[in-house]
């Protein structure tokens, strides 16, 4: 490596470590100085969104980058929430702000001019206002219901000018409010599938009854059935396994392609005189149809298995889900 490689690599390493270290004095401070604050700030959002009012989260320039991100987390995890552009606001879109929201605005001076014009108006339609701001004594930071420091020691870059360290703190400030706010309205996995229906998250977070194979694709014979019928449903239903189900479609068993190939291993053309019933796991792997995909992809990938059967309460087979769907699924 040259010698202007490795400075560049440094210098490189030298800035995240510059971030890393404002976010640890963040860290400090929730945990001290501004541990009162935090959780006031928390308790103005839950309770104003319990009202049935919402977030408007403002910021301009970098710091707009980052107000729209804190507006989209509280959105994904249960909070109502929108990102209001300052300037914008003075021509028309301050009807988006309802008297009685609450209002969080991200500054690191507390100085931003499109912001300032906007505290008569947030005061006559007394909605509450958090701000992320790195001076304590700024206008923004006075006019507060609450102001959460979000100062940094400095900016990373030898300028110390863009921000940089600054928004990184901002982010991490946002998402922990995001986050504690939905903790404390009860926001559980369940609600979070809800608003994340699709991509990967969406289908991890899905029912496994919403992924498994069901109805005419449904892999099953019963505890009488030869060989060749066991064969021929398995390759029909191209599941690798078959089901064997007994009275009232109840699970008595599961044949997979890895014990045919054992089957045949050790019998050889004697194979094919076996039932079902007689070659069958009689202890196969279950899983419920409102267990989560993720779960069933955790206990496949544990047990070293391919397929989960579905079952109800009662044992009656619903479905099979299969670790090539639920790998689609993650993608």
């Amino acid at each position: 490596m040259t010698s202007q490689s490795q400075a560049e690599r440094t210098n490189a390493s030298e800035l995240v470590r510059t971030e890393a270290r404002a976010l640890l004095e963040l860290a400090m401070r929730l945990d001290g100085s501004m541990q009162h604050a935090f959780a006031r700030a928390t308790e103005l959002v839950t309770d104003t969104v319990g009202r049935g009012k919402r977030v408007i989260v403002l910021g301009m320039g970098k710091s707009g980058l980052i107000a729209r991100k804190a507006a989209a987390t509280l959105c994904s995890t249960g909070t109502p929430a929108h990102f209001l552009h300052p300037a914008e606001a003075r021509h028309g879109d301050l009807g988006m702000i309802a008297a009685g929201d609450v209002i969080i605005a991200l500054s690191a001076s507390g100085e931003t001019e499109e912001l300032l014009e906007l505290l008569p108006m947030i005061e006559r339609l007394s909605c509450a206002l958090i701000c992320f701001c790195g001076a304590a004594d700024s206008t923004l930071a006075q006019a507060s219901t609450v102001w959460l420091d979000a100062s940094v020691a400095r900016e990373a870059g030898a300028l110390n000018l863009a921000p940089t360290a600054s928004t990184t703190v901002m982010l991490a400030l946002g998402d922990a409010l995001a986050l504690e706010v939905s903790q404390r309205r009860g926001f559980a996995a369940e609600d979070f599938a809800e608003l994340h229906p699709g991509g990967r998250l969406g289908r991890r977070l899905a029912r496994v009854k919403t992924v498994m194979h069901a109805g005419e694709a449904l892999p099953l014979v019963g505890i009488d059935a030869g060989m060749t019928q066991v064969i021929h449903e398995m390759s029909d239903k191209k599941l690798g396994m078959t089901t064997v189900v007994g009275d009232g479609n109840r699970l008595l068993g599961i044949i997979s392609d890895g014990d045919l190939r054992r089957l045949l291993e050790h019998d050889g053309p004697r194979a094919l005189a076996h039932t079902a019933g007689e070659i069958m796991n009689a202890m196969p792997i279950t899983i419920s149809p409102d267990a989560f995909a993720s779960e069933a992809l955790v206990l496949m990938e544990e047990r070293k298995i391919t397929s989960l059967i579905v079952t109800a309460s009662a044992g009656q087979v619903l479905g099979v889900v299969h670790l090539h769907d639920l790998w689609a699924s993650s993608r």
